[in-house]
This record gives structure tokens, C-alpha cells and sequence, in this order.
């Protein structure tokens, strides 16, 4: 099982240009007190951001994958429906960055916000 399957994220939309993903708030997701585990956001950015990285590399021999990470976290949520959105801000031939923003669906919380650096390598 990866972490898609074990999280239960739903891909929306995933192109060269935005990706859009969906993961529910459970258990599995929170800190022990209650709320969204940060590292949970950072994954879900990550995750949208290399799903469109991907998209983005036209070489069946080549993947995107993550270097630089930074995550700033704006609010808790404690139920409801993540929903990442990623963009690109620069798609290079070697270096890709990324824009992700993280929201509750329900309330429309800005949960967090991201910025993703992919390389490009061989596999």
C-alpha cells in the first residue's frame, strides 16, 4: 500500500499546470491531541506538487521528485476534507518549483502554505 491508498487521497485534477487533490481529515491524519498533524500537510503538498511535476516531464525515463520543502502552517483543522491545490511557479529543465496551497473544504480554512522544489531524475 503507498501513501495515496493509505490515506485515501482522490486526485481532482492533475495536469502540467494545477493539480488539485483531496484527502479526509481522520485518525490516521491527526497528532494525538486532536488537529492535523504539520506533517501530514507537508505531505499532501509534496504529493500534489509531484504528481504535477510528473505531468510536467515529457520522458518516460525521468521523474520529478522532491528537494526543498517549506511549509508554512496557518491554521488548524480538526474535521472535514484537506483539498491541495499546486501550481507552478518555475518548470525547468532540471528544476521545478511549485506553489501549494492547503484548505478545509467545509469551512474554506487556509490551512497551510507551501512551496515545493522537484528535480528531475533518472529511474
Amino acid at each position: 500500500m503507498n501513501t495515496i491508498e493509505f490515506f485515501g487521497i482522490t486526485t481532482e485534477l492533475a495536469t502540467a499546470n494545477e493539480v488539485i487533490l483531496t484527502m479526509p481529515i481522520t485518525d490516521k491524519t491527526k497528532q494525538p491531541y486532536g488537529v492535523v498533524h504539520g506533517g501530514i500537510n507537508a505531505m499532501l503538498a509534496e504529493t500534489a506538487a509531484s504528481i504535477g511535476g510528473n505531468a510536467a516531464i515529457n520522458d518516460a525515463h525521468r521523474a520529478a521528485v522532491g528537494v526543498d520543502l517549506e511549509i508554512h502552517h496557518l491554521n488548524a483543522v480538526t474535521e472535514g476534507t484537506l483539498k491541495a491545490v499546486a501550481t507552478p511557479i518555475h518548470v525547468g529543465h532540471r528544476l521545478q518549483t511549485w506553489q501549494v496551497n492547503l484548505y478545509e473544504t467545509t469551512t474554506e480554512t487556509h490551512v497551510a502554505v507551501s512551496i515545493v522544489t522537484l528535480t528531475s531524475r533518472t529511474i
